[in-house]
């Protein structure tokens, strides 16, 4: 009898930590954002190749958004995260420098270089109301003078890429950038578990060019490969890095009694990339359509998961559609501090949905503007309940999806709801007015035959010397 009643002596005292938490205090906050990770990567989103084990359990623990969007791109998801505003308003509509296409049909807005410093990041306001603040990984908001220090983070250590060198480690060796940034994350967790924390890690992981450790790569190359999946060994590996930094980040938060003080968000920075130009298949994000650098579901729409126990009902889903631009507001209500004056807010406080998932939203649009050559030609594109419209720039063509319906984006409705495509295009005109969205504009130099050439010299034909595909 003693070995049963074990558990459930242990279960009582977790729901009394879980509800112990005080409705007032200001709770830890730690924000993990993958780069790159698709809708369909993770185990809990469906994959059956991939081996996300703890950020599995981490949505097991919390609530799983099934409808949560980005930015296409990483710097302006960046962009909204940090400002709360819509990145159009400040013209980083692509990933920041981005690339040209000089040849082709249109020319495409200049891109600024980084976030106007001016801008109150979330960092500043909770800072403000006593909150340690650490941001550790990539940034990609501007360079010297432009990073995460000047915008509210106290301590901060930006990189890049899959593995880092001895002279941003401090060790001898070349070291995997997961585990190095999860030594960071645990670290600051450790030295201010005593006050309330605001922790942002950003990993590179599952950005190209993809790389793993030569065990991870045994494991996924030996694996037999998922039905309709491109199944990618070292993709695989890459992804389990990153789960394994996840595991450790929640396991530093329970071991130090933080569980029920802790909101732990997952975030991806835009939809996954299917293909590099090279043609190599990277993943998959089936069953929606396109990828990152377009405006389709599969460029958009990311994995997102929350967990705070006591607060976040465990075990949730949530079909309620949201956007990054939402960190903002609600990372400001659950820390008790107050938005901007100064500025704009365009994302709504997801905190009373949080708390219980029936709660609805006052908001009924989302908006996306991606003026660029990506991985498509220069679009515009919103969402209104289940309705769809994407505005491509090149020859003014509309399409239109019901997403209940066609989740895929494979049955254009604009020719039989032509009212409905008018109404929706209108208010995508008007959105883009009202937040000043910059756009193309006829490209005199137009050659069909140079289209796709990139601007660069020494670069081949439509292949990108920027690492960002």
């Amino acid at each position: 009898m003693k070995t049963l009643r074990l558990p459930l002596i242990a279960g009582c005292l977790l729901a009394l930590a879980t509800s112990a938490f005080p409705q007032g205090a200001k709770p830890n906050i730690i924000l993990i954002l993958a780069d790159d990770l698709g809708w369909a990567d993770l185990g809990c989103y469906g994959n059956k190749f991939n081996e996300t084990p703890n950020i599995d359990h981490l949505a097991r623990e919390g609530l799983r958004f099934t409808q949560f969007y980005a930015g296409p791109v990483c710097s302006p998801t960046r962009t909204n995260l940090q400002s709360g505003q819509d990145q159009a308003r400040f013209g980083i509509t692509q990933h920041i420098p981005g690339h040209r296409r000089p040849y082709a049909r249109l020319v495409d807005p200049v891109l600024p270089r980084q976030l106007p410093l001016e801008v109150e990041t979330f960092a500043e306001r909770l800072g403000a109301v006593g909150y340690k603040t650490g941001y550790f990984g990539k940034w990609h908001l501007g360079g010297a003078g432009f990073g995460p220090r000047q915008q509210g983070w106290q301590t901060a250590l930006e990189f890049q890429g899959n593995t880092q060198p001895p002279g941003v480690t401090g060790s001898k060796e070349t070291r995997r950038n997961a585990e190095f940034i999860t030594e960071k994350a645990v670290a600051f967790i450790t030295a201010n578990q005593n006050e309330p924390f605001l922790l942002q890690v950003s990993h590179f992981a599952v950005h190209i060019p993809l790389s793993t450790t030569p065990e991870l790569l045994k494991k996924y190359s030996a694996k037999t490969p998922a039905a309709g999946y491109p199944s990618n060994p070292t993709y695989a590996g890459l992804l389990e890095e990153l789960d394994e930094s996840v595991g450790r980040i929640v396991a530093t938060v329970d071991r130090a009694g933080l569980s029920s003080k802790t909101l732990i968000l997952f975030l991806s920075d835009n939809g996954g990339i299917e293909h590099e130009q090279s043609g190599r298949i990277v993943t998959s994000n089936h069953p929606l359509r396109g990828e990152k650098g377009t405006l389709y579901e599969g460029g958009v729409r990311i994995p997102a998961i929350a967990r705070w126990p006591g607060t976040i009902p465990a075990g949730r889903e949530s079909g309620t559609p949201a956007i990054t631009h939402d960190i903002y507001p609600t990372l400001v209500e659950f820390g008790r501090a107050t938005l901007p004056t100064t500025q704009p807010q365009d994302g709504v406080s997801l905190a009373a949905h949080l708390r219980n998932p029936a709660a609805t939203l006052a908001r009924d649009t989302l908006y996306w503007h991606l003026p660029h050559y990506h991985h498509s030609t220069p679009a515009s594109s919103l969402r209104r309940g289940d309705w769809k419209l994407i505005e491509f720039f090149e020859g003014n063509v509309l399409e239109l999806y019901n997403l209940a319906a066609d989740p895929a984006e494979r049955n254009n409705l604009a020719m039989r709801e032509p009212a409905r495509a008018r109404e929706l295009h209108d208010s995508l005109i008007s959105w883009r007015t009202r937040v000043g969205a910059r756009l193309p504009v006829p490209n005199p130099h137009y050659d069909p035959a140079r289209a796709t050439e990139l601007e660069g010299a020494g670069n081949r034909k439509g292949k990108a010397k920027n690492d960002e595909l």
